[in-house]
Formats: C-alpha cells, structure tokens, sequence
C-alpha cells in the first residue's frame, strides 16, 4: 500500500461506515448495531490483514457513559469506542494531528468516512480521504483478488504429478497400487 518508511494507518469511522453500506443496513434492520458492528470488524479484520494496514475502526461512545476503550482485535485491526461525549469524528482528528507532528515516523493516513466537513478536516491534517463506497469498493476487489489467488494456489495443487499422465499410464499406476496385474 505505501512504500517501506511509511506506515499505512486507515482510521475508519463506523457508524458512518454502517450508514453507507447496503448489506451493513440490512445487517443493522435484522441484527441490530451490535450484528452491524461484528460484520464491518471481521470484513476491516480481513481487508486490513491482506492489505497490510493498521487499521482503526472507531465507534462514538453513543451517550453511553464510559471511559473510552480500545480492543485489539488483530495486529492489523484495533477497535476504538470513544469516551463520553466524544464522538469518532474529534476522534479520528486527534490521531490525524497527533501523527502530522511525529517526526520520528513517517505515516500514511487514510481517513474512511463519507462525512464531508469531516473530510475537508482531516485533509488539512495531511491524511487522505476514501468516501464509504469507495472503502467498499475496495474492500470487495481484495476479497474478489484474494479468491482468484487461493483458485489458481488450488489449480496449482490438483496438478500432481498423476494427473499429468496419460490414461493408459494412470491405468498401469492405480493397478500397481492396488497390487494388480
């Protein structure tokens, strides 16, 4: 995704992402925001793994009085649940500002939300922006690539020796392995 001294940070802000995503709303009206929730977690958990991104999935608190907290759920993929009062937006634009001033790393920031004051925001802060649909455009041609690899690995696989041969030689050898003449 980027070059080798840069690390590749996707700070993904979730309710937006749910919002957008047809099959994540269909999800949310039969499952509720929790089934909504657990689907974008193990879709960005595998997107992330085959992209090789850090990848932040940020949730507003909701009004739920809690202190904020932050689940790793891969080395690819931690979940942030902001504090009270604090919603993913003020959120995912401290991150921004916080690594814009780091000097000792250099960063990639991919900013994913379909929020356009939001956008123009952490674009000042240097990240890039990826609307809702295009995160899931992209996630969706990972998945479609990964498919073909593991099809041509299984191609790959079923080319054994045996099914190179012949059928008159494949004869000689299944009767040679069952001991037959």
């Amino acid at each position: 995704m980027g070059s080798s001294n840069y690390i590749a940070k996707l700070l993904v802000d979730g309710y937006n992402i749910i919002g957008a995503w047809p099959s994540l709303m269909r999800t949310k009206q039969h499952g509720g925001f929790e089934a909504a929730r657990r689907e974008l977690i193990e879709v960005l958990a595998n997107y992330s793994a085959r992209k090789g991104l850090d990848t932040h999935l940020v949730f507003d608190a909701y009004g739920v009085q809690s202190p904020s907290s932050q689940d790793v759920i891969t080395e690819n993929l931690s979940v942030c649940y902001t504090a009270f009062g604090q919603t993913a937006d003020t959120y995912i634009e401290r991150v921004c500002s916080e690594l814009m001033y780091q000097t000792k790393a250099r960063h990639r920031v991919i900013v994913a939300t379909s929020d356009r004051a939001h956008q123009l925001t952490v674009i000042g802060y240097g990240a890039e922006w990826m609307s809702a649909k295009q995160l899931e455009q992209d996630v969706n041609l990972a998945y479609y690539q990964a498919r073909q690899r593991m099809a041509r690995t299984s191609k790959t696989v079923n080319r054994s020796l045996f099914s190179g041969l012949d059928e008159e030689a494949k004869a000689k050898l299944t009767k040679l392995r069952f001991g037959l003449r």
